[in-house]
């Protein structure tokens, strides 16, 4: 039997965690062999509302589940973790602007940043969640400074997944079929979907579609976020999960297949990206490492990608102006 590996997730009681929660300890994630013990993380007033989940946990009878935590202290939460899923944020609601979203969830990392540079192993692995994603990450990262800069990430995923649905919808195939999609930038309405290198069942989907296509595709993938809120009145929560599970995945087993990885910036990046900046690269996985891969866009898309840098230099000026 393999020794357990700790996973903390917080904002546990929460809609996005109890679409992931139950997938992860069923062994979808980091394997069906591989024993888990959970750590729920909430808010001191919702730990009520976590009870809930924790009866259903058990009433599930996980083979998997080699303990759980519950905590509203992240001292607790973070101590010996091993991957840290952080969808514990303040929601965003309809009409909300982005940057107010920033200075409310802007605590809530650095409290979290500090608590990880207190308590956690140097190897510990985080995926940020909670929007303002990229920025939220920056903001952990610069209290968690014994962490490695790759090893604290923000989802990408979701928009990386939403590319491919909409690609495999217009040309009729299964989502499976959609190859080297990756998206560049923020988790914003400047994020920058590329398909240049994408192929569909091996053809190149920019033989596939025309360039009128592909605008009109980059923009309902940058406003799905606000139709889905105005359809349902609620943020993404499955999907969300899902993005959430492939991305932990994905960063455990490996992957070959390019996925899109939000994580600081090297000082040397093809897309010239400032140092530092959390940014959404195409990358793969090996030895549960990030790596970013060398793949140019098409000239016509440059002037995206640098509104999405600017977009960051933005909310990190915001971030750390207060």
């Amino acid at each position: 039997m393999k020794a357990p590996i700790r996973v903390a997730i917080s904002g546990a009681a929460g809609q996005i965690s109890y679409n992931a929660i139950f997938r992860l300890l069923s062994g979808d994630v980091l394997g069906h062999d591989q024993p888990i013990h959970l750590v729920m993380l909430e808010v001191e007033p919702a730990m009520k509302f976590l009870e809930g989940v924790d009866m259903e946990i058990t009433d599930c009878a996980f083979p998997l589940l080699a303990g759980r935590t519950k905590t509203f202290d992240p001292l607790v939460a973070f101590k010996d973790t091993d991957f840290a899923i952080l969808f514990g944020a303040f929601p965003r609601g309809p009409g909300m602007d982005r940057k107010d979203l920033l200075m409310k969830n802007k605590t809530i990392f650095e409290v979290q940043g500090k608590a990880i540079e207190e308590v956690a192993k140097p190897e510990l692995r985080v995926l940020v969640v909670g929007n303002p994603a990229n920025t939220n990450a920056l903001i952990l990262k610069t209290y968690a400074k014994k962490l490695a800069p790759s090893h604290v990430t923000a989802m990408s995923r979701l928009d990386h997944n939403r590319t491919i649905g909409q690609l495999a919808e217009k040309l009729q195939v299964a989502p499976g079929a959609i190859k080297n999609v990756f998206v560049l930038g923020n988790h914003s309405n400047t994020m920058v979907p590329a398909v240049c290198h994408a192929t569909c069942n091996g053809k190149m989907v920019k033989d596939l579609v025309d360039v009128e296509y592909l605008m009109q595709m980059m923009a309902t993938v940058r406003e799905r976020g606000g139709k889905v809120i105005a359809a349902r009145g609620k943020s993404s929560a499955a999907s969300a999960a899902e993005a959430a599970l492939d991305h932990i995945r994905d960063w455990f087993i490996g992957t070959h297949e390019v996925v899109s990885v939000s994580l600081p910036a090297p000082k040397v990046n093809p897309y010239n990206v400032p140092e530092g900046l959390v940014f959404s690269f195409p990358c793969i996985s090996k030895n549960m490492e990030w790596e970013i891969q060398d793949l140019k866009v098409a000239e016509a898309l440059n002037g995206e990608v640098q509104k999405t840098i600017d977009d960051l230099l933005s909310e990190r000026e915001l971030a750390f102006s207060q």
